[in-house]
């Protein structure tokens, strides 16, 4: 049998499958699909898993309502195994206080997923509305999908992880294109180039070969390579004169970061970290005109311990300033009160231990910082991952922060630089990324988080600086390279 004839025949079998069968495949297709996200990048798979679900397409015609539902349900099935093992580390943060949040994992692990999968399930059937005999259909999809992606990213607080464009961030030539059409339009490459073989069972193709389709993809994904490469070579990395950073990644356990007890301990963890030494002719801290320390630093509200406020201002030298992250008490909470509720934030601290400028979050993370309906949630006795009663409070802006010695910078704490689009008005000189990645462990999420964070760079044509607690911290260049970086669940410094 000729080689046609068995991509014919394979393509038949699943056309002509229903049932369980119909969802083993669908379910398979997503979960290998998933090996084209970091840190495998196996891009390639997707020439495979997209035209089964071009295929998936075209046999639920045989089904009712012009097959609507039937390409609803294999979509729900292809994002259900795409989603889960891409997101299965969410999982790791429920067992952080397990005793009282471990019961919640399945919830996290399949319930996240599912959701999710219905907006891949909407994908499929609004492409199933569109469908035709020809290749146009590959069009449909990648459309399709490329808007179920979209609201994905910004419905319900929005969450585009893993959006199918990011297939496309590696190897990095080939995520160039990003600086010109963005997370989405390569989203609309990706599913349009990788789904392209599936036309290889049309017996002709708008009067031309079938084998047109695939090839011109093809030609594509090499012309978008070629593009990246002379982008690379044209832009080499550039330093900003006077600039000196270091990172401070800690590495410390979940239970040990929340821990007010472990006050002193944190504190002195990072005092020493911060100053040592990272080479023969290094002099510490002294060498650094930014010090950088993670999300959510401390253990307690930095601002109300005044001798943790004085170790800050005994570390830095003069002309040296410290970002950090740290939880921050309302303005209107007096000294001495409980504090019930907080923002995430960042602070930028100078020599004398003097606040410069404060950054609250915007974008809280669901289940993590607030619940939805949180009230009447608490009420039920639940309450959000980091415990904080009634939730985190969001902030109300996205201010620049003025940096002493250093271009302005765009501040972005955790999963906020996942999201495209967010250098608006006044443009920065910078981007720089907080994060407490040691929520999910030694796992593929640290690196899926570095990936995004490296595509925002390439659209924004800005740099990135991430210091992240447990890792991956990194300094990143307009173009997505890596200037430096340290591992994860590495404890160091970063000098860049």
């Amino acid at each position: 049998m000729k080689p046609a004839e068995q991509l014919r025949a394979v393509a038949f079998s699943i056309l002509l499958t229903w049932g369980w069968k119909r969802a083993v495949i669908a379910l398979l297709a997503g979960m290998l699909s998933a090996l084209a996200m970091a840190p495998f990048n196996a891009w390639p798979v997707l020439f495979l898993t997209f035209p089964v679900a071009v295929w998936l397409i075209d046999g639920a015609a045989a089904g009712r309502w012009r097959g609507l539902p039937a390409a609803a349900l294999s979509g729900f099935w292809f994002g259900l195994g795409y989603f889960v093992p891409g997101l299965y580390w969410t999982g790791y943060a429920f067992f952080v206080d397990a005793q009282t949040f471990a019961w919640l994992t399945p919830f996290a692990v399949l319930g996240l997923p599912s959701y999710l999968a219905l907006y891949t399930a909407l994908g499929f059937a609004a492409a199933r509305l569109l469908w035709t005999a020809g290749p146009s259909r590959v069009l449909a999809l990648a459309v399709c999908l490329t808007v179920s992606e979209f609201l994905r990213g910004h419905l319900l607080t929005g969450f585009p992880w893993n959006a199918f464009g990011y297939a496309l961030s590696a190897p990095l030539a080939l995520a160039q294109v990003a600086s010109l059409i963005g997370l989405w339009g390569m989203t609309f490459l990706a599913v349009a180039i990788f789904a392209s073989p599936a036309v290889l069972i049309d017996e002709k193709a708008s009067g031309r070969r079938p084998w047109i389709w695939p090839a011109s993809a093809l030609a594509l994904l090499i012309s978008m390579g070629v593009f990246g490469a002379i982008r690379l070579s044209m832009q080499p990395t550039r330093m900003v004169a006077g600039v000196k950073l270091r990172i401070m990644q800690p590495n410390l356990q979940q239970d040990v970061k929340f821990n007010y007890a472990a006050k002193t301990e944190v504190m002195q963890k990072y005092l020493t970290l911060s100053d040592r030494s990272s080479g023969p002719n290094s002099t510490g801290v002294r060498d650094a005109t930014v010090l950088i320390w993670p999300e959510s630093a401390f253990p307690f509200f930095l601002t109300r311990e005044a001798d943790a406020m004085a170790q800050i201002a005994d570390l830095l030298p003069k002309g040296t300033v410290l970002i950090t992250g740290s939880v921050r008490a309302p303005d209107d909470a007096r000294p001495g009160t409980r504090v019930t509720r907080a923002y995430n934030s960042i602070y930028v601290i100078d020599h004398d231990g003097s606040v410069l400028s404060v950054y609250d979050k915007l974008h809280l993370v669901p289940f993590g910082e607030f619940l939805p309906f949180q009230s009447w949630l608490e009420r039920l006795g639940l309450s959000q991952l980091t415990k904080v009663q009634g939730g985190f409070i969001a902030g109300t802006r996205r201010n620049l922060l003025p940096v002493p010695g250093a271009p302005q910078a765009l501040p972005l704490i955790c999963y906020e630089v996942v999201f495209p689009g967010i250098v608006a008005g006044q443009r920065p000189g910078w981007i720089i990324n907080l994060t407490n990645d040691g929520w999910f462990g030694i796992s593929t999420g640290p690196y899926q988080h570095l990936q995004q964070a490296r595509l925002r760079a390439i659209e924004e044509g800005l740099p990135v600086v991430r210091a992240a607690n447990t890792g991956i911290s990194a300094v990143i260049d307009p173009m997505g390279r890596l200037a430096a970086q340290l591992g994860l669940g590495l404890e160091g410094v970063l000098d860049a």
